[in-house]
């Protein structure tokens, strides 16, 4: 009971709401702007940003993170958006047909990551994460920043002065406001400022309403739908590459999170369980007309911050949200989007790692040549493919460094002569492990000495075997030394064609006749 209360409600009751409530008003605008990124109507994002974080609020892996619709998720469903409106078209469809087609194929595309990402945490893979190095990390968070900035442009493509002012404005804004103050959060004081401004004087700008009509849903909670292309094989051929990503990028950029909170908290969070309630929040998401997403690094920090702790504060934060969507449809139509333009800005800089510039010249070739490779994958074709591609080059380059196993030679009074290898065996250093040996010239007996050197794989132990039978073809008798019990069960369970005996308990030698 202890534990159920101090998970569900952190410090204190009062922390948890007054840190939630705050949550739910800075959710708005960036749901918002999310849904414009991703082609559909802000409805679609908002009620992500409910169903998801109210989900994650209950089974998430860490009490008190914040679950929406996001923009590292959102620039994957442009790609869906687009084919889906492309085969629409091609059937005939238009109109609010199409954009009702176009969210059927979004919320397919959630259902299939949702699956994919449960199936994750039901597989503890969750804790993979940790083989993200951080040269691939901070390439993630860059190429992110800029795709989101990117992403913005769309909007500027008639923009008048007006609209500029406004952006520029906003970004002054969120950028002062907390020197001075957080008591109120600064994206919801550039709202409501520039809002009020437009509209009680004649300045002319594009609105949300001008986008979107949110007055059609005021009053109106999400409702159940099963998608029309839920049980189409072409659809589901279509969309599934991007669910993959969409899966992959969420459960990533969630469980960074989740890592960013354990340092901030000291205690540590469950990524499986993390990346199951976010499957199980984007497959419900599907379900009632909502896009997918996952994680948000800024609301989660701004809920610790402000105090929000325990899984009543992002539950409060996803209700709020749903309070202020379906009773205040008509003021969220009448926001300027000049300034969600200016919010997405300023999450672009506050995203971007500016402190890798520092560190590019200063840290070895490799590492930099990963973050930079990573940071343009990211830009040019998706996230989870960058990360991805920064960890198997981090990994070659780890093998690459560590391919090498070196030997010092030397005979013993008997003439038995002695290899005594320095390194790991493993799959990267077997061509430099096969060249330590002149098997011609050697005495009738020969030692390999494994005192400072490891068995890592099968590789390992195949290059064992294949330099026995050498010497066998030789009648030249092969003892192995000082193989650790790890690397003893390696070989014994790859049935290797050595055999071992034992002569001391410290002391473990292999015989091969």
């Amino acid at each position: 009971m202890l534990k159920f209360k101090e998970t569900f409600i952190g410090t204190s009751i009062k922390n948890d709401t007054l840190s939630g409530l705050v949550v739910a008003v800075a959710l708005v605008p960036e749901a918002i702007a999310f849904s414009f990124i991703a082609n559909v109507s802000p409805i679609v994002g908002l009620y992500a940003a409910f169903i998801l974080g109210f989900i994650t609020a209950l089974m998430g892996g860490k009490p008190g993170m914040i679950s929406g619709a996001t923009g590292s998720v959102a620039v994957v469903l442009v790609a869906v958006s687009i084919l889906a409106k492309q085969t629409l078209i091609a059937q005939g469809i238009t109109g609010d047909d199409l954009s009702f087609g176009i969210v059927q194929y979004i919320t397919l595309t959630g259902v299939l990551a949702g699956i994919i990402q449960v199936s994750i945490g039901a597989f503890k893979l969750g804790k993979f994460i940790r083989l993200v190095p951080q040269p691939a990390l901070h390439g993630f968070v860059n190429g992110l920043a800029i795709v989101i900035a990117m992403s913005q442009l769309k909007f500027l493509d008639n923009a008048n002065t007006t609209m500029y002012v406004i952006i520029l404005g906003t970004m002054a804004i969120m950028y002062l406001l907390p020197k001075i103050t957080t008591a109120i959060p600064s994206g919801l004081v550039a709202i409501i400022g520039w809002t009020l401004l437009v509209y009680l004087t004649p300045l002319q700008t594009t609105l949300v309403g001008d986008l979107a009509d949110l007055s059609q849903f005021k009053g109106e909670l999400p409702t159940f739908h099963i998608s029309d292309v839920l049980f189409n094989i072409d659809a589901i051929a279509m969309v599934f590459p991007y669910a993959v990503i969409v899966a992959l990028v969420g459960v990533i950029e969630s469980l960074l999170t989740l890592s960013v909170l354990d340092e901030i908290s000291g205690q540590r969070g469950s990524a499986n369980q993390e990346c199951i309630a976010l499957g199980c929040g984007n497959i419900t998401s599907g379900f009632f007309g909502a896009m997918p997403g996952c994680a948000m690094i800024g609301q989660s920090i701004i809920n610790y911050t402000s105090g929000g702790l325990g899984r009543l504060s992002s539950l409060t934060a996803a209700v709020g949200l749903l309070v202020l969507v379906i009773s205040l449809t008509d003021i969220l139509n009448i926001i300027p989007i000049a300034i969600l333009v200016g919010i997405m800005f300023m999450v672009s800089i506050g995203t971007f790692e500016w402190s890798s510039f520092a560190r590019i010249s200063k840290m070895p070739r490799s590492d930099a040549f990963v973050l930079l490779t990573v940071t343009i994958i990211t830009i040019f074709a998706d996230l989870a493919m960058a990360v991805i591609a920064g960890v198997i080059i981090s990994a070659l380059v780890f093998a690459w460094k560590h391919a090498k196993v070196t030997s010092r030679v030397y005979r013993e009074d008997d003439g038995t002569k002695i290899y005594e290898f320095d390194g790991p065996l493993f799959f990267g250093s077997v061509t430099a492990f096969n060249e330590q040996f002149d098997i011609l010239h050697d005495p009738e007996v020969v030692i390999l000495d494994f005192k400072n050197a490891r068995v890592m794989d099968i590789s390992g132990v195949e290059a064992i075997d294949a330099i026995t039978k050498k010497y066998l073809e030789y009648n030249k008798k092969v003892k192995i030394r000082h193989l650790s019990k790890e690397c003893k069960e390696i070989m014994n369970d790859a049935k290797q064609f050595c055999t071992f005996e034992e002569d001391d308990p410290n002391y473990k030698v292999a015989y091969n006749y």
